[in-house]
C-alpha cells in the first residue's frame, strides 16, 4: 500500500512560478519511477514529467520542457516539480503518481500504480 500527499499549488500570474512537492509513504520499496500528470476541465490527464529512481533520468511533455523540472529523492520518498515561466495554459490540476515496476511506458498514465489527491494550478492576471 502506497500513500501519496501533494502540496503546494495555489494562484500565480503569467510568467511566475510555482514548486509543487509529493510525500509518498508505505511500500515504496517497490518504486521504479514518480511522475506528475495534470488535468484541466474537460480534458484528458495528460503526463508532465517523470523521474527514474535508478539513474535520475528525467522525463518531459514537450510543452513543458524548458520551463519545468522534476526532481527528487528516493531515500526520502519525495518528489518536486518545479514550475517556471508560467501560462495560463498550464493552469489545471497536478496529479504525483508511483509507478512500481517499468511495464513498457514512463508517458502512459494507465501504467501508473498510485496517486495522490492532486492539487489545483492557476495561473492568471
Amino acid at each position: 500500500q502506497v500513500q501519496l500527499v501533494e502540496s503546494g499549488g495555489g494562484l500565480v500570474q503569467p510568467g511566475g512560478s510555482l514548486r509543487l512537492s509529493c510525500a509518498a509513504s508505505g511500500r515504496t520499496f517497490s518504486s521504479y519511477a514518480m511522475g506528475w500528470f495534470r488535468q484541466a476541465p474537460g480534458k484528458e490527464r495528460e503526463f508532465v514529467a517523470a523521474i527514474r529512481w535508478r539513474d535520475g533520468t528525467t522525463y518531459y511533455a514537450d510543452s513543458v520542457k524548458g520551463r519545468f523540472t522534476i526532481s527528487g529523492d528516493n531515500a526520502k520518498n519525495t518528489v518536486s516539480l518545479q514550475m517556471n515561466s508560467l501560462k495560463p495554459e498550464d493552469t489545471a490540476v497536478y496529479y504525483c503518481a508511483q509507478k512500481r515496476i517499468f511495464d513498457g511506458s514512463m508517458y502512459d498514465r494507465v501504467t501508473y500504480d498510485y496517486w495522490g489527491q492532486g492539487t489545483q494550478v492557476t495561473v492568471s492576471s
